[in-house]
């Protein structure tokens, strides 16, 4: 039978006026159009050739069945992806990211502040303390000087840098509800039995011999009083100048354990400043960083490294009177002499370049992870370290 051509209807579609974006709800077969911004009207030949459907458009579509009076009702629905929004401005992409100031700025203006501030300390300390800047002789006053003026403008950059992102300084690694608690005096005793292992190992192997020091009575108090502050501070200073601020924002760029290595490197190039510094101080230096960024993932703060770092320090160069980093203790406990092959004693640097302090940091790591499992640090612009 053929089909009735009376039946069916070819009559254009109606398209009414419609403010830029909205959709168009027609009679057309096609649906529910929305065209781009622009001046259309009536006129269908002023319809753009490139008209677009929209995301969730589903019309009704009724068409007469050919030979039949009845009606069925067909379901068509048209969809498409919605349109990717333009990009932002190279500027843009290259400083801002999804927490807002990319990591790296906001790293490079810490370091700038304290760049700036610092070459002035540095002026103040060589005015009124120069004996602190004698690099052979390391007494508690070299450390205690330029430390304090480190501390003051590590505080001045941290307080700026939370006001521009809106945190707590405290987040930054030292909150003070924390100050003093369990976790700093577990360093302090972590620090002083590893210290006294290395050392120990190597009076046994006759690799040491100690005298009585240069102080008694009294003084030893005072002279342990001193020491206690400078590594105190000595703690503070580094701990929050390499897993501090620096390792809160780089972690919320690159992640924890690449922050911790890229940072542990640098705190073993700094430390190969110091006069005598070797290769295998360095590395021991390097073990050192990565052995406090565990403590500092394991706890969530760095007080159990600030007392790690005093403990361990105040140890090696008060009570034993060992070299430290290559520089000779005075007003210390005992004398040491060392003597025997550089990869027993650490030489000239002391027991931190024997062969045997890393040994011992890789035992206390393992001891360490066994007691503290879970992952407590925590960036508040990343997900939870785990």
């Amino acid at each position: 039978m053929k089909a009735n051509v009376k039946d069916q209807d070819f009559s254009p579609p109606v398209i009414p006026f419609y403010d830029r974006g909205t959709p168009l709800r027609t009679s057309h077969p096609l649906g529910c159009l929305r065209f781009p911004p622009g001046p259309v009207g009536n006129d269908a030949s002023l319809l753009p050739y490139d008209f677009f459907f929209t995301e969730t458009c589903e019309t009704p579509v009724r068409n007469k069945q050919l030979g039949g009076t009845s009606m069925a009702a067909q379901e068509t629905t048209i969809r498409h992806d919605p349109q990717t929004p333009p990009a932002g401005s190279i500027a843009e992409r290259v400083f801002v990211g999804p927490n807002g100031l990319r990591a790296g700025w906001r790293l490079l203006i810490f370091l700038a502040m304290i760049m700036a501030m610092s070459a002035v300390a540095r002026l103040i300390i060589k005015r009124f303390f120069p004996d602190a800047l004698d690099p052979t002789l390391l007494t508690p006053m070299r450390i205690i000087a330029p430390d304090v003026l480190v501390c003051c403008i590590l505080a001045v950059a941290a307080r700026v840098m939370s006001k521009i992102e809106g945190r707590r300084v405290g987040e930054y690694g030292l909150p003070r509800s924390e100050a003093l608690t369990k976790n700093f005096w577990v360093g302090i005793l972590i620090g002083l039995l590893a210290t006294s292992s290395t050392v120990l190992v190597i009076f046994a192997l006759h690799g040491v011999r100690f005298t009585s020091g240069a102080v008694h009575g009294s003084a030893i108090f005072t002279a342990a009083a001193a020491w206690a502050l400078a590594f105190l501070l000595a703690g503070f200073a580094e701990e929050f100048l390499f897993r501090g601020y620096a390792q809160f924002t780089l972690t919320t760029g690159m992640g924890f354990w690449p922050s911790a290595i890229l940072l542990s490197g640098l705190f073993g190039l700094a430390h190969g400043t110091n006069g005598g510094e070797t290769i295998l101080g360095d590395l021991s230096v390097v073990s050192f960083g990565l052995l406090l960024c565990l403590f500092l993932r394991r706890t969530g703060n760095l007080w159990c490294a600030v007392g790690f770092h005093l403990g361990y320090d105040w140890g090696q160069t008060f009570f034993y009177g060992v070299p430290n980093s290559g520089l000779l203790p005075s007003q210390s406990l005992f004398n040491a002499s060392l003597s025997g092959p550089h990869w027993l004693t650490g030489g000239t640097v002391g027991p931190e370049a024997s062969i045997f302090c890393p040994i011992v940091l890789a035992i206390v790591a393992i001891v360490f992870g066994l007691i503290y499992r879970e992952a407590r640090y925590r960036t508040s612009s990343a997900p939870p370290a785990s």
